[in-house]
């Protein structure tokens, strides 16, 4: 059973965890540093103990007690009992769910480790906005994507904004990070798969066309917001795909992108 600890001081080491959480280059270095993330709201932080993360401990205003009072008598970590005015001063936002609890990291697989078993996967290039990175992550696990693979640029998944975006999804789909880039895209052609480029370029394939629910293992590369793709990775796919778009649209938000193509991908899979 949790221990249940009232804390009335905002400079209370014990809550190291969660100071500064709206500073993003802070966070952004020390979490992965200290292996740990931040889960947001109830269902993510159910969501993150049922995916296997440990629980180092968890910040809960009085109102949360009794709803998340079946993981305090679950967990060995310490449980932080403040009031909403102190939890603001600590993270540096109103804290509007009101539950916060900081998890353990797990080692990362590798990218071999994930491509063994995987027939779709998602690739990532230079994507460093966490709403957009949550959003990917839900699509992928909403659409039946088996894994997802991002460059080294690419921003970290755990991230509080990418795990509140994903709903908690980031902890469903298995990713791993590319050593190198545009190079470590040989690992997964090696594998088995296409590498099918998403751009909106109109010497690519309408995706409907490239039909790759056909293939036996496809990997869909995604570019960030706006710039897409960069050539040196465009260069190294197999095959470009695009969205027919109406009403003179040249894009969509990679998001958005990333669900109309992960549908296409996955659909009519056995």
């Amino acid at each position: 059973m949790a221990e249940l600890i009232t804390i009335d001081d905002p400079d209370d080491p014990r809550l190291s965890d969660y100071t500064g959480l709206t500073d993003v280059e802070l966070r952004r270095r020390r979490e992965p540093a200290e292996g740990l993330f931040i889960a947001e709201g109830e269902k993510v932080i159910r969501r993150a103990r049922q995916a296997g993360y440990e629980m180092r401990s968890m910040l809960l205003s009085a109102k949360w007690i009794d709803v998340m009072r079946d993981v305090i008598d679950e967990v060995p970590a310490p449980v932080y009992a403040v009031q909403p005015e102190l939890a603001e001063r600590v993270t540096g936002y109103h804290v509007h769910r009101g539950a916060l609890a900081s998890m353990q990291r797990k080692p990362l697989p590798t990218a071999g480790e994930l491509l063994r078993d995987a027939r779709r996967v998602a690739v990532m290039e230079s994507v460093n906005d966490h709403t957009n990175i949550g959003a990917i992550f839900r699509s992928a696990a909403a659409l039946g994507m088996d894994a997802v693979l991002l460059s080294p640029d690419c921003a970290d998944p755990l991230y509080r904004r990418s795990v509140k975006v994903s709903m908690g999804a980031v902890f469903s789909v298995p990713y791993a990070r590319l050593d190198t880039w545009p190079r470590g895209l040989e690992a997964v052609r090696e594998a088995g798969f296409k590498l099918l480029a998403l751009t909106p370029d109109e010497k690519a394939s309408p995706i409907d066309v490239a039909a790759p629910h056909k293939l036996e293992r496809a990997a869909l590369m995604l570019g960030a917001e706006g710039e897409g793709l960069s050539t040196q990775a465009l260069r190294a796919a197999d095959e470009w795909v695009r969205i027919p778009m109406a009403h003179g649209v040249d894009s969509l938000n990679v998001g958005a992108a990333a669900a109309v193509a992960f549908y296409a991908v996955a659909s009519g899979r056995p």
